[in-house]
């Protein structure tokens, strides 16, 4: 009931989800966050394949019961009800958690809306302004990919040691434009069963009833930096895609560190391209006369090599194809009822928050 409730007021008051977000949420992570923090591996999704086992237990027990219910003594009819009101309040807890940690996040004011209310352009962009901004960072990725070394089969190869305390530490310095970004951050942990993730297209996973920032070890290097950021971004309450992949380039395309730089215009460059295009429409000669994306920035531009993804779909329990529209459709569901109408293809409203970031300063 106090979920409810909490959800309720959170949609008919943004004023209380900002004051949530600004003065309240922050404590999880710096207590909570900090204890599973404290555990080498990801304690979130240890946690999801405990309520697998319990609910797969649940179900069983109920066959059981419903079939021998004539057999068996009162004493494991008992323990079965004991355990259905065990599993109904782990079940509203999980609501609880949920909700401080996740649901109430998405009702706060749009970002431009809490950070730039007082210098928003107030205008459209057109074709100009998205050429100019896709230019920039397609100039900048041609360039960075010609910086790495490579393998035979132009895998880049780089020293990922630290990676984990750069992503925190370029979080920290945005803290000057955003504040909520400041405080304690627990290290991103690699999720263990990287193949079923990989079968989902996840790179990074928030588990708000674990304070977690994940990412899937089996993507392809030039993802890590960003998606690091991106799932941080989440443990500081900017739970929205677009917002999380805004920070996350924002976080690592001043970095000192190439592979950052390089990992935050790749992020972006693929919406940037899409939308441009769109925008230009049937006019070839427009699209044309802009620079051209390297063949090495569209290569290094990928999810896993094929070589990881034929490890998965060697070790694959489910066809990837019913796993992946499943999970798409997980979470489309969760972004809809959660007020985001778009699902997720709102993940590419990043480009709107690009185009008023750089407004004064390309354009």
């Amino acid at each position: 009931m106090a979920a409810v409730v909490l959800n309720i007021w959170a949609r008919a008051s943004r004023s209380f989800s900002l004051f949530y977000v600004n003065n309240i949420f922050p404590f999880w992570v710096e207590t909570y966050g900090r204890v599973t923090g404290l555990f080498p591996f990801s304690v979130g999704e240890w946690m999801l394949y405990l309520a697998v086992c319990l609910l797969i237990v649940l179900v069983l027990a109920g066959m059981l019961v419903f079939v021998f219910r004539k057999r068996l003594s009162d004493f494991w009819k008992k323990a079965y009800k004991r355990y259905v009101m065990f599993l109904y309040w782990v079940f509203g807890i999980t609501c609880m958690v949920m909700t401080l940690n996740c649901f109430l996040l998405y009702q706060v004011p749009a970002l431009p809306e809490r950070f730039w209310a007082d210098k928003m352009p107030g205008r459209e962009y057109g074709v100009k302004e998205i050429g100019i901004l896709r230019d920039h960072v397609a100039a900048q990725a041609n360039e960075l990919a010609l910086m790495f070394e490579r393998d035979e089969k132009g895998y880049l190869v780089t020293d990922c040691s630290g990676m984990e305390e750069e992503a925190i530490a370029r979080m920290r310095d945005l803290a000057e434009v955003f504040p909520n970004l400041g405080g304690y951050y627990p290290k991103p942990k690699k999720l263990f069963l990287s193949g079923f993730y990989s079968q989902q297209y996840i790179m990074g996973y928030y588990f708000p009833f674990s304070m977690e920032a994940n990412i899937n070890p089996r993507m392809y290097l030039t993802n890590m930096p960003v998606t690091m950021c991106h799932e941080l971004s989440h443990l500081k309450g900017f739970i929205l895609e677009d917002e999380a992949n805004f920070i996350g380039y924002l976080a690592c395309v001043e970095s000192k560190d190439p592979l950052f730089r390089y990992s935050a215009l790749l992020s972006v460059i693929g919406y940037l391209d899409r939308d441009f295009a769109r925008a230009v429409g049937k006019d070839s000669m427009e699209y044309q006369s802009h620079i051209k994306i390297s063949g090495q920035v569209l290569a290094d531009k990928i999810f896993l090599t094929k070589e990881a993804w034929q490890q998965v779909e060697e070790r694959a329990v489910l066809d990837t194809e019913t796993v992946s529209q499943a999970a798409d459709s997980f979470l489309n569901t969760t972004l809809t009822l959660n007020g985001v109408s778009d699902g997720t293809v709102s993940y590419s409203r990043v480009v709107d928050l690009l185009l008023q970031y750089y407004d004064g300063i390309l354009y």
